[in-house]
């Protein structure tokens, strides 16, 4: 019989640290309840009994059946979440919100977002390395800034005490287009220990080729965020565990992770970029064409360590957590043309940017609990530095080629060079009233220290890389500090053993991107001297928190046949992020912003071996314009979803159907983002060893643009021809792949 994961909930102050977790199934003979559930999403474990706030726990297992047969790691989230977007299918995860809203990612507590907001977060680890994806949805400041909608928190996969073990993976996917198209990986691991001392080491490699829509045409590379075409990725992974008497266990893990272009087929744009630049542009020129020869190709390079300790029983009869972490990578982008006007002179350029983030904190958890009282306190900590150079290329051999040839000539600054110091302290009570109402209340003080490097704006050390003037002003850096309170208060009623009411009420906030906002300025040429005119300087400009406040109401049943948990949710800010067009700068304007909308998930056993299911997100996002609401940008606004399944599981093997709905969205000024549908055929089919798993992925071979792609029109459609960014789906695609643990 399939066992059924069904929805959970952890405290909205409690940062996720990896600890042991208990399975959310049930068998024949005794259906779980909620009070004999047990979630680790937070530092400390909670009972669903005695939580206010809304989690999707993805297993293992239903992460398994979908990447296994084919689907890639942003794909099945989305499938499996119901407030999580539909993601882009090249290497960013741009406008993928939780509930309309940002959404902080983490393995292991570990937070992959940045100040810089760069969207790589799940291009950072394999699935075969993944226990479990806990999601906390909505307004939250469990880990600081960026979670505004939510949580994605990646535990992955630790060792077991036992004799040696190993696992070993190996698959493909392809469209049958004569082999360009396969994408295929390999991954092994080894683990054992004792009760004291266990571990696992892992090694996973996926090496990509082209893709192609449902016309047979292949996929427009992605020059903008880059693509996952022709990638190559490999994700090393280690972690020890060492139990001590007492119940005290440390934890160790480190990753080494790589995803970077390596192939000879690119974006073709036209003899001297007539394709993209030409007056009039002649998209028909826009074509991907092998003879890619560059000294910069886009990658991510990344690697991380953590160790958590926990110790039982001290300081009074207390529980400690502590974590410590740190995190350094480099990205590097796709090369990009564009052309710089002074004068009624124009002069080409082309570049690349590329980025290095340096993260290390910690953080430290007690608890202390009564009968009926428990009382979660502590400290975090973390330092963030960024610097980025934008890499120049020869534009005259570039463009002769119609972008194929790119050939490093310089190196000038991108954005402002910055470091960010967090400091914060938290407390958490939950009040258990009567046998059926627990209520809970808590509070976070953030302090933020952000430092700005002086900088000569990006464009100006552009005209200066080319020979136009030979000096500049720098705009002024600086140093600026800020506070912000955050609180939360919820109540939580069991109506029965298996069902329960909550409400809640959220804050969380955001910190502008400083790279993107700081370093913007405007200038005059006077003779061979470049003289700021006016620049956003810390002193003048300086940025503080986004708070995003969020009521929620919800309700969960957990049945013999039937598990639903439904939420209702309204969030609301007075400040909003908007992009300044040509130059993509981000700026903060004072307007109130809102998302409304009901976050649900139905699944229904029937009999032993079908299963049938349900999730859906209906949102809308408005901003206040003149006193009036109107409807969010589609570049930035959550389209609703619908998703359906149905899943039979027999004693050896099993099959899901699974179709995917993403709506249409239109914004106040009449743009609209097509929505479209996918559906998906998975299978699994247990051998004398090991598993075989299958997939046909858009199933019925469905033609539609991304919403990506059409956002990315609309984004960088003013620098060169939209045509360029029309970056359609993929098209019918099967999956096939053999996993063995011996």
């Amino acid at each position: 019989m399939q066992k059924r994961a069904i929805a959970v909930t952890v405290a909205v102050m409690l940062p996720a640290i990896c600890l042991p977790s208990v399975a959310l199934a049930s068998d024949d003979n005794e259906p779980a309840t909620l009070d004999k559930v047990v979630v680790i999403a937070s530092r400390a474990p909670q009972a669903i009994s005695a939580i206010p706030a809304t989690v999707w726990v993805i297993e293992r297992e239903q992460l398994e059946r979908q990447t296994r047969a084919g689907v890639p790691l942003k794909e099945a989230v989305a499938q499996l979440i119901p407030g999580l977007d539909i993601g882009a299918q090249g290497r960013t995860n741009f406008g993928q919100n939780l509930r309309g809203r940002s959404v902080l990612v983490m393995i292991d507590g570990v937070s992959l977002n940045s100040a810089r907001s760069v969207s790589r977060q799940f291009d950072s680890i394999d699935p075969f390395n993944i226990e479990r994806i806990e999601v906390l949805s909505g307004a939250s400041a469990v880990h600081g800034g960026g979670a505004t909608g939510g949580v994605v928190n990646i535990v992955t996969r630790r060792g077991d005490a036992g004799g040696l073990a190993l696992e070993s993976e190996l698959g493909g996917r392809s469209g049958l287009h004569a082999g360009d198209d396969l994408d295929w990986r390999v991954a092994q691991s080894v683990e054992g220990g004792t009760d004291a001392v266990a571990a696992r080491l892992a090694l996973a490699y996926q090496d990509n080729g082209g893709a192609y829509d449902a016309n047979g045409d292949q996929v427009l590379p992605d020059i903008t965020q880059t693509d996952l075409q022709y990638n190559r990725s490999l994700d090393l992974m280690g972690n020890v565990d060492f139990r001590f008497d007492g119940g005290r266990v440390l934890r160790l893990g480190a990753q080494v992770y790589r995803s970077g272009y390596e192939g000879d087929k690119a974006l073709y744009l036209g003899p001297n970029l007539t394709g993209v630049l030409g007056r009039p542009t002649r998209p028909e020129l826009i074509e991907v064409r092998g003879g890619f020869d560059s000294d910069m190709t886009p990658r991510s390079s990344r690697w991380q360590a953590n160790a958590d300790f926990h110790a039982p029983d001290v300081f009074g009869g207390q529980d400690v957590w502590w974590q410590g972490f740190t995190r350094s990578e480099t990205l590097a982008f796709n090369p990009f043309p564009g052309v710089d006007r002074l004068a009624g002179r124009s002069v080409p350029y082309y570049s690349a940017s590329r980025q290095e983030t340096g993260y290390s904190g910690m953080k430290l958890v007690l608890e202390k609990r009564w009968p009926s009282l428990q009382l979660t306190y502590g400290i975090d900590h973390d330092h963030e530095r960024f610097d980025a150079t934008q890499v120049m290329f020869d534009p005259r051999v570039a463009f002769a080629s119609g972008g194929l040839s790119i050939r490093e000539i310089d190196r000038i600054g991108r954005y402002p060079r910055y470091t960010i110091d967090g400091l914060a302290g938290f407390a958490q009570a939950q009040w258990k009233a009567t046998a059926s109402l627990s209520l809970s209340a808590g509070w976070r003080r953030q302090h933020t220290a952000v430092e700005v490097d002086d900088f000569i704006a990006a464009a100006q050390q552009r005209w200066l890389s080319t020979g136009v003037g030979r000096t500049a002003d720098a705009i002024p850096g600086g140093s600026n500090d800020y506070d912000v309170d955050l609180f939360n208060a919820g109540a939580i009623w069991a109506t029965s053993r298996r069902s329960q009411v909550w409400s809640n009420y959220s804050e969380g906030f955001d910190l502008p991107d400083p790279g993107k906002y700081y370093g913007q300025g405007s200038y005059q040429l006077q003779g061979s001297h470049w003289r700021l005119l006016r620049g956003v300087s810390v002193d003048d400009s300086p940025l503080s928190g986004i708070k995003t406040r969020q009521v929620e109401l919800g309700w969960r049943l957990h049945g013999d046949a039937i598990d639903l948990q439904a939420a209702a949710f309204h969030a609301w800010s007075d400040r909003d992020i908007v992009v300044v067009p040509l130059t993509l700068a981000i700026d903060e304007v004072d307007r109130k912003v809102r998302n409304r909308g009901v976050e649900a998930q139905a699944s229904w056993q029937v009999g032993r071996d079908w299963q049938l299911g349900a999730n859906a997100l209906a949102i809308r996002t408005e901003r206040q314009l003149a006193g009036r609401w109107q409807r969010a940008a589609v570049t930035d606004a959550s389209p609703s979803k619908l998703g359906l399944f149905s899943a039979w599981e027999g004693e050896r093997g099993g099959v899901r159907l699974q179709w995917l709905r993403a709506f249409d969205l239109r914004d106040g000024e009449g743009r609209e983002l097509d929505g479209y549908a996918t559906a998906d055929l998975l299978g699994h089919w247990k051998l004398p060893a090991g598993t075989l798993n299958v997939g046909i992925q858009n199933l019925a071979n469905a033609d539609y643009a991304t919403h990506w792609g059409q956002r990315a029109q609309l984004f960088y459609g003013a620098l060169l021809a939209p045509e360029a960014f029309a970056f359609n789906g993929r098209g019918r695609t099967f999956g096939v792949s053999y996993s063995a643990r011996y």
